[in-house]
């Protein structure tokens, strides 16, 4: 995935037509993606992909997301819109950190992918059963950090090998690695090691799906 500044840059060649011949500044991006100027500049400083305003960009522009963040030119874009594919995004639920939301009950908008992310999702046929929404919280740091985007395989619930799963608690909606024990209690372990690790019965909790990708590789 491209750094910030990288990304920076490729917004500033997309919308360069529209600003004609006048140069285009990092303020001028902030103010496009709806950021403050204040939090843009340490966003970039600190390498922080804003997922979620980058998503809204795109959506204004009919852009995938991930041609800017793994730099593919303008151009491409229009030869390849033809090939563009579909999947439901819960932007107003975040897992991870907890929070209580059920994706059933809450809106989703299409998020537009192209081909050979869609291959890293497990191919077109699978698109049918993949959702996306976001991380909010620290506990599953360094594998995913507080506005990552992720993409659940809802057909894939079998926890028997382990893997890193959205779960449903009383406690609310988790991202965290799974690993069941020999009596069939299940360990609920978060990457972040400051966070103890949790067993649960299996009847304590509902496998919502497989986390098999995001902005970014999956471990």
């Amino acid at each position: 995935m491209k750094k910030f500044i990288d990304i920076v840059e490729e917004i500033k060649d997309i919308v360069s037509n529209e600003f004609k011949d006048k140069r285009i500044f990092d303020k001028d991006i902030a103010d496009m993606l709806g950021i403050t100027r204040m939090n843009f500049a340490t966003m970039k400083k600190r390498n922080k992909i804003p997922f979620q305003e980058l998503l809204d960009f795109c959506a204004q522009k009919s852009i995938a997301i991930n041609w800017i963040l793994y730099g593919q030119s303008p151009e491409s874009l229009i030869e390849s819109t033809n090939r563009l594919f579909m999947v439901k995004y819960y932007n107003d639920v975040s897992a991870s950190a907890g929070g209580g939301s059920n994706i059933d009950n809450e809106s989703f908008t299409s998020l537009t992918l192209e081909p050979n992310f869609v291959a890293s999702l497990g191919g077109e046929r699978e698109l049918k059963n993949i959702e996306a929404i976001n991380v909010s919280g620290d506990s599953m740091e360094p594998t995913f950090s507080y506005g990552d985007v992720i993409f659940i395989n809802r057909e894939k619930t079998d926890i028997k090998r382990g893997g890193v799963f959205t779960i449903n608690t009383e406690s609310g909606l988790f991202i965290k690695r799974v690993q069941v024990r020999l009596d069939g209690s299940v360990d609920i372990i978060s990457d972040n090691k400051d966070y103890p690790i949790q067993t649960l019965h299996q009847n304590d909790f509902k496998v919502v799906g497989r986390v098999v990708g995001r902005f970014g590789s999956v471990d």
